[in-house]
């Protein structure tokens, strides 16, 4: 009998109903401390952009780096099962590609999230890099689409308006809304905040997918 943490063979139609494959969901996969490795991961990427190490650390952190890659190159399976991304439990879905957010609410009105940049995220001076605001905003109104339509959607054009520093390592909020659905086109809007200070605003048109597309 096969756990939830296997994958199987084959996935005969991953973009069946357009884009993601119907398979259950499920905050198993990766067993029960995932949330921590996510954690260490990140960690690591912060320590890493903000590190200088001696030459002699360089070649030691490469040994062991070459062996954490070589047991997870080991363990790789098809998108539509790996836990980063599908862990709805986990910041971000456990994406680590995405900057850690957790969902307040969300509804018809759109999507409210808490959402922080880390020291990975630097853009310079103590700020968050411009393109980390825009893939928040990205995924956050992928979100807000998919509320609206229930369905799912691909990004057209995103727009982001930076009107003031966004700040790393603070809790921010982020609202992401449909402003306009015109037949499969989504018009979104979103504001990011710090406290009563705009951010950053974001506009954009999503497309909804026909079913089978990928």
């Amino acid at each position: 009998m096969s756990d939830a943490n296997d994958a199987p063979a084959e996935v005969e139609d991953p973009h069946e109903g357009g884009f993601r494959a119907h398979t259950a969901i499920t905050t198993t996969r990766g067993g029960p401390r995932y949330a921590e490795f996510s954690e260490q991961v990140r960690a690591l990427m912060d320590n890493a952009r903000y590190a200088c190490p001696e030459e002699g650390l360089t070649d030691e952190l490469i040994d062991e780096l070459a062996a954490i890659n070589a047991k997870l190159a080991a363990v790789r399976i098809d998108e539509w099962h790996s836990p980063a991304g599908t862990r709805i439990d986990l910041p971000s879905r456990g994406n680590i590609t995405l900057p850690p957010y957790t969902v307040d609410s969300y509804s018809e009105e759109g999507v409210h999230a808490t959402l922080t940049f880390r020291d990975f995220h630097l853009g310079g001076n103590n700020a968050a890099h411009g393109g980390h605001i825009a893939v928040a905003f990205d995924d956050l109104a992928g979100f807000a689409s998919a509320v609206a339509i229930q369905g799912v959607s691909r990004t057209a054009y995103l727009t982001v308006q930076y009107r003031s520093i966004t700040p790393l390592n603070k809790p921010l909020q982020c609202h992401t809304w449909a402003d306009k659905i015109d037949g499969r086109k989504v018009y979104l809007k979103g504001t990011l905040h710090d406290g009563d200070r705009l951010c950053a605003e974001m506009d954009g048109l999503f497309i909804k997918l026909n079913p089978g597309q990928p």
